[in-house]
């Protein structure tokens, strides 16, 4: 598609060229670059920025001159799959992904196993023999596809899978726009920005059998910053699962028990895309039947404990210059590696579950968005208490001190917004606790998000303030980048 990716509406991702950040977005770029370096990545292209421009100054409608340009980027993914986008025994699915030039984790929409239909759900079960799995994947896109295309969930999709996906491209492109998005550009001070790219990819299928499964991957501890692999995985299951937050999937380490090939292979791959992007790298995967795939790579969100910690050891490791390093931890992240919030022992502890985002703080235990935002409006500092986060929650997990989440891991939708902003945060901390914590209105409550408790009432250390993390007590890390600082 020599011609097309000149004309930068759309792009193969094929690894062939370099990939330019602000037309593909970020993780478009990432799917190009991970294919130049020969990881098993589903094949997939990529409709740029620019369309995304055009798409919202004409009123939210798709250029004429791209469609065509999507059906034939289509037809590669065919050719390459060797499956058929609308048409049995085995269609070709393809999932429709956001992708911006800066990373906004969980913020813009996506749609996976798009292509499908009612009968080509049974056609799949026909050829495959295996009933289960083409019923399941059609409930999942039947239910995404009517939340985030149709604006309802019981609406079914429509029969014609090119017209499905036509309007999944518009919906990504409309989630650009959308409420949380803006919340979350205006707390990272991104401004306006260009617009989202769409990433079309041929689907692989965690959810396929016992031998499959989807996870996420930390090249280091993005809590600690402790220099070994880190994550969760969640077996027949898609990614989805494990990012919304609506599963508690299992630590990386039981994959190495259970399929020590498998856990070797990922921390290989961890290896080279930290070399390749010097930093800490977040990953995505899906294992279909045994066969490892990577499906995208990014710098990962981490915790200004975290992010000192990473910069020293990447320049003791050579990976970064001194220079480098000091300007990867901002002052605000330096100050708040170096406060460190007490909880005092003997404490009553109401929930434990993971942590998600070091820090102690201390607020009213509250569920309902309306009573948080009468705390809020009142000055009172608030807890946000969830059976999980959603992307619609960001911009009241803004404006809360701490959030409990009953489901979950360390790497769902609440641990990666907290952990990034330096919110507390303890996730999975079991169906229930939601009750708990806010059947007496008003419960104060301590947040230990390093230890992953939560507390009865407001037992930080004397001189911890609440609604927030306690006195500065020093950090190794801060003070080598404080010293290196200093002699530059």
């Amino acid at each position: 598609m020599t011609d097309l990716m000149t004309a930068a509406d759309i792009v193969t991702l094929d690894g062939a060229q370099p990939g330019d950040r602000e037309l593909l977005g970020g993780k478009a770029c990432s799917v190009n670059a991970m294919r130049a370096l020969g990881l098993r990545v589903p094949p997939a292209f990529a409709v740029t920025t620019r369309v995304c421009q055009e798409y919202h100054a004409a009123g939210g409608r798709l250029p004429d001159r791209v469609w065509p340009q999507v059906v034939a980027g289509i037809r590669e993914l065919e050719e390459a799959t060797g499956r058929t986008f609308g048409a049995g025994p085995e269609p070709l699915l393809v999932s429709v992904r956001s992708g911006a030039a800066q990373s906004m984790p969980g913020m813009m929409d996506t749609v996976l196993n798009l292509g499908l239909t009612r009968d080509l759900a049974d056609a799949l079960a026909a050829s495959t023999g295996d009933a289960e799995w083409a019923d399941d994947t059609w409930r999942r896109f039947r239910t995404s596809f009517g939340e985030i295309v149709l604006d309802d969930a019981e609406a079914l999709p429509p029969e014609d899978p090119w017209e499905q996906l036509r309007a999944a491209i518009g919906a990504v492109f409309d989630s650009w726009t959308n409420d949380r998005v803006r919340a979350y550009r205006q707390r990272h001070g991104l401004g306006e920005g260009g617009g989202t790219a769409v990433t079309v990819q041929a689907m692989v299928f965690g959810n396929r059998d016992d031998d499959s499964a989807t996870g996420v991957l930390f090249s280091r501890d993005p809590g600690t910053g402790e220099p070994t692999t880190y994550g969760e995985w969640l077996p027949r299951a898609q990614g989805e699962d494990v990012v919304s937050g609506a599963a508690t999937p299992q630590p990386l380490a039981t994959l190495a028990t259970r399929s020590p090939e498998l856990h070797a292979e990922l921390a290989e791959v961890a290896a080279l895309l930290e070399r390749e992007h010097r930093d800490l790298v977040d990953i995505e995967f899906t294992i279909e039947s045994g066969r490892l795939y990577v499906l995208q790579s990014r710098a990962g969100k981490r915790s200004a404990v975290a992010a000192a910690r990473i910069a020293v050891d990447l320049a003791e490791e050579g990976l970064l210059t001194r220079a480098e390093a000091v300007g990867r931890v901002s002052a605000e992240q330096r100050a708040a590696a170096a406060a460190q919030g007490s909880v005092g022992a003997g404490t009553e502890v109401l929930a434990t579950g993971l942590s998600a985002g070091p820090g102690v703080a201390v607020g009213v235990a509250v569920s309902d968005e309306a009573q948080a935002l009468e705390l809020s409006a009142a000055g009172t500092p608030f807890v946000l208490v969830r059976p999980a986060t959603v992307p619609e929650d960001v911009p009241l997990m803004f404006e809360a001190v701490a959030v409990v989440t009953e489901l979950g891991g360390s790497t769902s939708h609440a641990a990666l917004v907290c952990r990034e902003i330096g919110l507390p945060c303890v996730v999975g901390a079991g169906v229930g606790v939601v009750a708990a914590l806010t059947a007496t209105p008003g419960t104060l409550v301590t947040v230990d998000g390093a230890a992953g408790t939560v507390h009865r009432g407001d037992v930080t250390g004397a001189d911890a303030p609440a609604g927030g993390t306690g006195p500065a007590t020093g950090n190794p890390h801060v003070a080598i980048l404080e010293r290196w600082a200093e002699e530059l």
